[in-house]
Order: C-alpha cells, then structure tokens, then sequence
C-alpha cells in the first residue's frame, strides 16, 4: 500500500495515555496522519517523545513497512481539530460517562460519514452508542498493547453499528496493515472476558504466597504456552486500567472473579501501576519502558 493510499486517512485520537500513544505510533508508522488530542498539554508534549520511541522500536524490529513516509502528528487540546478526521478513535479511561462525553463531542465535530471508534477494553458498545445522536456510527475497536506489534484487532459490532461505519473502519485497520476480527457486543467481549478474570486468579495466587510472580509467569509461559505471563502482562496493561476493566465486567456480569481482588486494588492505591511507572509486579529501570 503506497502513502498515497494511506493517506487518504486522518485519524484523530482523544487521548494521550499508553493506549492512544500505541495506536498513533501504529498509524504514523503505516504514514496515516494523525490528530493527538489531550485536555492535559504537558501529557502531550510527552506522548510525542513516547511515539517516536514506539515509532523507532517498531521500525527496528521489523513491524512497519519499509520505505513508508510516516504521517504527520499534530496535537491539541480541543476535539474541534478534529474537524477534517475520516474517523476518531477514542481511547480515554474506561469510565462510561467519560467515554460518552469524547463521543458525543466527537460526533458534534466530524462529518456524518466518520465512524466513531470506542477502544474500550469492557464497555458495551450498545451501552455507548445508546448514548451518543449517531449510534449507527460507532464501532468498538480493542486494540492490544503494543498495537504496532499485533497484527489482530478484536472489532467489536453493537447493536446499531451501520454497515458503512464497519466498512470505514475495516478499510482503517486495513491501510494499518490489521486484520479485524469481528465478535459480538458483550461486557469484555472475548478478549477482556477472558484475559482479565484469569490476571485476577494470578494475583490471588501471588496474594495467598503460593509462588512468587517470576514463578507464576514462568509457569504460565512455559508451561501453558503464554507468549508474556499474566503478571507481566497486567503491569503491561497498567494496573489502574486492569482494575478499572475489571470492575466493569463485575458489574456488568456479576462474575465474582471479576471483582478486583486486594492486592491489585493495593498497588493502584500506592500508585504502583506497572510499566508506566516503572514499579508493579516488577520493577522497571525506566517508567514505560
């Protein structure tokens, strides 16, 4: 796929944490241009430092294409730059009323044809669209971490999405070079429903001092054959986000092992939150490294 192609793009994302810094290095890696909009400029002026570094990374390993002219980055704080995107992918904290809100600002700002992208990790889409003027337009992509490195992308159709919003959005992941796999609307939906409740039993184990949590990785890698353990993978995810998620799907399912268990809770409250602050289940020479 030539720049020519990619470009006929433009992706805004809402938000400036791991998540939309992931998906911005993906799409300017792939020369997608991209609008980073953040209420917080000092986070901004740090996400452009961390998706270079992603940028980097990915090139250097191989997961972007060769020769492809990056696209351009522009940032702000307000969704009304937005006003050109051919889509907006919204990738705020996963709290409802947040979401709804970049939303329906999203919605009031790009033309008609622009899908709206959720990328939530656990809310229903139906439960967002329900509250947005134009349901028919929003999709739920799930993206992993890091989105430059997984080549799958769990699409997420709601109950109002429109066939023209999966179309701009199946073209969109297709110009990243994704392969979307399309799953029914569902607390969590596969991935998270899954994932997350079995992240939960791991730190219960840690917690009872069954094993520690290099053992309990070791055992999940080599053993059950986990590219990256659960306890690796939630600092990973960032562990504020692991229980926010989760508290989603307790909530919206009932599952009592989808209730945050203490230990968890207890790192978020001492502000332990993985990779991103450098300390988790381990520890980091470098925050977000």
């Amino acid at each position: 796929m030539t720049n020519d192609e990619t470009t006929t793009h433009r992706l805004t994302l809402l938000g400036a944490g791991v998540m939309g810094v992931g998906i911005a290095a993906l799409a300017l890696g792939h020369g997608v241009p991209v609008v980073l909009i953040d209420v917080d400029p000092a986070r901004l002026d740090r996400a452009r430092g961390e998706i270079d570094r992603e940028v980097r990374r990915a090139r250097l390993m191989g997961a972007l294409p060769a020769g492809r002219v990056p696209g351009e980055l522009r940032t702000g704080t307000s969704v009304a730059a937005a006003a050109d995107s051919t889509a907006v992918v919204e990738a705020v904290t996963e709290r409802a009323d947040l979401k709804v809100k970049a939303l329906t600002e999203a919605a009031a700002t790009v033309g008609d044809g622009a899908p709206l992208i959720s990328n939530t990790s656990s809310i229903p889409i139906g439960e967002l669209a329900a509250e947005l003027p134009r349901p028919e337009a929003l999709v739920g992509t799930h993206f992993m971490n890091p989105p430059s490195l997984i080549r799958q992308v769990e699409v997420i159709r709601g109950p109002d999405t429109g066939e023209a919003a999966m179309a701009a959005v199946t073209a969109l992941l297709a110009a990243m070079e994704r392969r979307a796999v399309v799953v029914r609307d569902a607390p969590g939906f596969v991935t998270s429903r899954v994932l997350h409740p079995m992240i939960n039993d791991a730190i219960r184990v840690l917690a009872a001092g069954t094993a520690s949590a290099a053992a309990i990785d070791t055992l999940m890698e080599g053993c059950l054959g986990h590219p990256m353990g659960p306890l690796r993978t939630a600092d990973l995810i960032g562990l504020d986000n692991l229980a926010d998620s989760l508290t989603v799907l307790h909530e919206r399912t009932s599952d009592a092992r989808c209730a945050p268990c203490g230990l968890l809770l207890e790192k978020v409250r001492d502000g332990h939150l993985g990779r991103k602050s450098g300390r988790g289940f381990f520890e980091y020479t470098e925050a977000g490294a």
